[in-house]
Formats: C-alpha cells, sequence, structure tokens
C-alpha cells in the first residue's frame, strides 16, 4: 500500500498526520527547535510549542527509520541526536559530537542510515559521522577540508553547502559554494570513508556558487541548485563511474526580476516528475515539469511564498503539500500542490514560527 494511502487511514491521538519540527536561528527569545501538528485533510498547521531546546538548529533531517531527528548547532561547530516523543510531541536529547568545522549547515543520511554527512559551511569541510543503533552519534571517521575561492564577493573561501548521497550508495555528493565545484567522492558504506572519485570534481560557472543537490528518483540526473546566481542545473549521471554532465541550466527567477536573491532549497517531487526551488530576495517557489523520458526542466510558475527569505521548505512525503520556512517574516506558509501540475495554493493565512530555517514532516504512528 502506498504511503500517502497509509497516512490518510491513520488516525492518532492528536489527530494529525504529521509531527511538524521546524528549526531556527537561536536568537532573542528562541529557544530551538518547535514542534506542530499538520493534517492532510484541511492543511491546518497548530502550533504545540518547544519540542526540546537546542542551540542554532538551523537544519534538520530525520534518521530513516522515523525514531531519531539530528540538528546541526551552526555556531557551535555540533550536530545533535534526539529521539522522537510522538506521545508528548517532544524530543529526548541522546548527545552531540564536534561537526569536525565551522558553521555546519547541511545533513544527508546514506541509504543504510548508519552514516550521516554534515556540510561545514564557514569552514568549507566535510565530515561522515557514524549513527548507532540506538541514535547516538559518533566521532566523525572521516573529514576532508577543502581551499580555494573564486570570483563572487561571498566566495573569498570554500564554502560546503549540501550533501547528497546517491541512489545505489555508492557515491557522495558535495556542493562547494565558496569554490564553484560540485565534488565527488566514492562511499565506503562498511566504514564510512570516502575517496575523491576521478575526476574530484565538476566545475561550475565563476560565480554561480551550487549550493544544494537533489538526486532524481531514477538515479539518472542530479538536480543542483546555484544559490548565487539563481538557476538549477541538470547533471547527467554515470553511475558506473559516478561522472557527472551538465546538459541543462534554468533560471528560478521569473522573467525581467532584477533585484537581490539566492536560491535556497531544492527538491524533486514525491513521483518525480516535478522539481521545486525556493528563491529569497524574490520570495517565491520556483516550480518546474520533469520530462519523463529526458529528465530535463521546463519552467512553469513563480508562486509568492507570501512571507520573507523562504531559504528552506519541506514536500509532505504524501506530495499534497509543501512548507515555506520563511525566516524574515517568523512565518510558515501551507500550500496544497495541484495534483496534475505541481501548481502552489496558499491554505489560508501564512502561520507565525519563530525565525524558522528548516522543516521537517515527521509521520505520526497509527493509533
Amino acid at each position: 500500500m502506498a504511503l500517502g494511502t497509509l497516512l490518510a487511514l491513520a488516525v492518532t491521538a492528536h489527530g494529525a498526520d504529521y509531527l511538524v519540527l521546524t528549526g531556527a536561528n537561536s536568537r532573542g527569545p528562541i529557544k530551538g527547535i518547535y514542534a506542530y501538528h499538520f493534517g492532510t485533510k484541511n492543511g491546518k498547521l497548530s502550533a504545540v510549542g518547544v519540542a526540546v531546546e537546542t542551540p542554532d538548529p538551523t537544519f534538520l533531517v530525520e534518521h530513516p527509520s522515523h525514531r531519531f531527528v539530528y540538528a546541526v548547532n551552526q555556531k557551535e561547530g555540533t550536530v545533535s541526536a534526539f529521539a522522537v516523543d510522538f506521545k508528548h510531541d517532544r524530543l529526548m536529547f541522546l548527545n552531540r559530537v564536534s561537526s569536525r568545522g565551522e558553521g555546519p549547515c547541511h545533513l544527508a543520511f546514506d541509504r543504510t542510515g548508519r552514516w550521516l554527512a554534515v556540510a561545514n559551511y564557514d569552514s568549507g569541510s566535510l565530515a561522515v559521522l557514524p549513527v548507532a543503533p540506538d541514535g547516538k552519534l559518533g566521532e566523525a571517521v572521516t573529514v576532508d577540508q577543502h581551499e580555494g575561492s573564486s570570483v563572487h564577493p561571498r566566495q573569498k573561501s570554500a564554502h560546503a553547502a549540501g550533501v547528497a548521497f546517491s541512489l545505489d550508495n555508492r557515491f557522495l555528493f558535495e556542493a562547494d559554494l565558496g569554490l564553484d565545484r560540485l565534488f565527488v567522492y566514492h562511499f565506503d558504506v562498511s566504514h564510512g570513508a570516502i575517496a575523491p572519485n576521478d575526476p574530484a570534481f565538476v566545475a561550475t560557472p565563476p560565480g554561480s556558487g551550487p549550493s544544494r543537490v537533489a538526486v532524481h528518483i531514477s538515479g539518472q540526473v542530479l538536480y543542483v541548485l546555484n544559490s548565487l546566481n539563481s538557476t538549477v542545473t541538470v547533471y547527467l549521471y554515470d553511475a558506473a563511474g559516478g561522472i557527472l554532465k551538465p546538459i541543462q541550466t534554468l533560471s528560478t527567477l521569473p522573467a525581467g526580476y532584477i533585484g537581490p536573491n539566492e536560491a535556497g532549497e531544492i527538491a524533486v517531487s514525491t513521483g518525480g516528475t516535478l522539481l521545486y526551488c525556493s528563491n529569497h530576495g524574490d520570495d517565491t517557489i520556483a516550480l518546474f515539469s520533469v520530462d519523463v523520458n529526458r529528465l530535463m526542466l521546463t519552467a512553469m510558475d513563480q508562486t509568492p511564498t507570501l512571507g520573507q527569505a523562504p531559504v528552506e521548505f519541506a514536500i509532505d512525503p504524501t506530495g499534497q503539500y509543501l512548507l515555506t520556512a520563511n525566516r524574515d517574516s517568523s512565518t510558515i506558509t501551507v500550500f496544497r500542490a495541484q495534483h496534475m501540475t505541481g501548481q502552489l495554493r496558499p491554505v489560508g493565512h501564512p502561520d507565525i514560527a519563530p525565525a524558522p530555517t528548516s522543516v521537517l514532516f515527521m509521520p505520526m504512528p497509527a493509533k
């Protein structure tokens, strides 16, 4: 039975399909990770409160088992592990380890759930952390430090901005905004070790600033978001050798837009037929259709987020809804996605949320 059907049939103690968690910049009264209930029947988001206090949890990711959540602690240079207590809508602290760099900003699990990759933005390094069966993190087993610069004022040094694993778990990809490079590593699932591929990276256009990587569900292409020039590039992926070849680049912005902007997040729809990207500056979600045969993109729409600086967003596992984390306006906007076209329509008004920087859907267990 499909996940969407299971969730639709599930009846929980809270009357919600999901526990939604948001990360935030810990400034002023903001305390850590916040919890909400979300129902797919009406698209209603209801605030619960603080799920756990933790410093600067600017990005969140869940374990494949849905039992654990992990957060970067950006200012501390650490990564924290939590167990999920669905009964009380909270997270229980497990442990915290060094990210082995400064300014950790992004996390990604390998396909087994045994290894967690972390991108350290400020120091331009990548680390791989082991994950124990009880959810606790171990110290990094491998670290790779980058050096260099590029042409944009924000590219005076390396800035690891996003990580992703290939579907076959043989390669790890890392986008470095500061170097204009998309790195490719061989990944050893037995030991969590990484080694540079040959070639070790693909150079992106100077000043493009690659930041996030989305792997298509077919495994045949990668979509890479270029933050500084607000574009998305399609890379043909040769799984045998881990070779990437750029085949298309499109703007994430509406025609004629000339204001400041940075592209924030990228995600492929659950069915693999749509691609979404966020723009903060223009404050929109860009929608692209994915050709079912060539997997290339066609620009379709830009939807205002009704909030400022949507640095992140998340699609619920059923593909019915998309939630934007509007950091600067301290709101979350709930959108319903049209079934065939993926076009977004807001559900009511934006909900108040403390400076959200990340959104995570956690399926509530059935009663």
